[in-house]
């Protein structure tokens, strides 16, 4: 008798695990963390401090990168109090001047990062990163400056056919 009920006890317990244990079969979808989850991380707006920038993973990690060797340049201010900018001749834009880095291409971006300004004809002020940062990183802050950008940056549209063809 004893038996028999710890058989039934079993079947039991045992008995609603099989529908739960009959669907760990199935794979979860991936899923993209940027959609899956709203914004990665947070930028405080660089106009207007009451307001936040949603980042996604990839501008957070541009983020990350411009906090390490791009804000003692491009910005008014870093974490650790006034930056280098205001001592540089020609002053360097800051990373979210809209006005001047949303004309300029990420190829053209990608390539004044990692070659540095001279190689470009720019100022010579800015050093070449392309032995200091990954590919990845350099297109990371390229990202992140588009993010935080005013006026907001809009990908360039598709050009059309020149006017008078067919």
């Amino acid at each position: 008798m004893k038996k028999n009920l710890c058989k039934a006890l079993l079947l039991l317990n045992v008995l609603p695990c099989i529908p739960v244990m009959s669907g760990c079969k199935k794979q979860a979808p991936v899923v993209n963390p940027d959609v899956a989850f709203g914004a990665y991380d947070m930028e405080p707006d660089w106009n207007d401090a009451t307001k936040q920038v949603k980042l996604g993973y990839r501008e957070s990690q541009g983020r990350r990168v411009f906090y390490i060797y791009c804000v003692w340049c491009h910005a008014d201010a870093t974490p650790a109090g006034p930056s280098n900018r205001s001592n540089l001749t020609p002053i360097a834009p800051l990373m979210n001047d809209g006005e001047k880095l949303n004309g300029e291409s990420d190829e053209y971006l990608q390539n004044i990062i990692t070659l540095g300004g001279s190689a470009l004809g720019k100022s010579e002020m800015m050093p070449p990163y392309g032995k200091t940062l990954s590919a990845e990183e350099i297109k990371d802050v390229i990202a992140f400056t588009r993010a935080i950008a005013q006026p907001a940056y809009q990908k360039p549209g598709r050009p059309g056919p020149p006017y008078g063809t067919k």
